[in-house]
């Protein structure tokens, strides 16, 4: 896009210092058509280029909005897990201080 600007400034400055000539001569009228031409072609680029922009930019952001809700789902399951893991060995212990004492009993 820099370069864009950078043309449009240079046709600008053409297009001044052609406005300063003597436009009775056909060469220069010619030239200075074809400059504004050059100059509305690069406008719809710049155009373009900026919707293009824009929507890459604005689906960059749905990316990164859905990439963080992905990474806190995981990062909830993750805790989900551990806890899970955690109860599993909580009920491990509890069982072998159960079998423990039926042990104990039985003897």
């Amino acid at each position: 896009m820099n370069s864009v600007n950078e043309k449009e400034k240079k046709l600008k400055l053409a297009l001044t210092k052609l406005s300063n000539f003597n436009l009775k001569n056909p060469d220069l009228l010619n030239n200075i058509e074809k400059l504004k031409t050059k100059k509305n072609q690069l406008e719809i680029e710049k155009q373009e280029l900026e919707e293009k922009y824009n929507h890459l930019k604005d689906e960059y952001n749905y990316l990164s909005k859905n990439l963080e809700e992905f990474k806190n789902k995981e990062s909830a399951d993750q805790k989900k897990h551990i806890q899970f893991s955690e109860k599993i060995d909580e009920l491990n212990q509890e069982t072998d201080t159960l079998l423990e004492e039926i042990d104990k009993w039985q003897t």
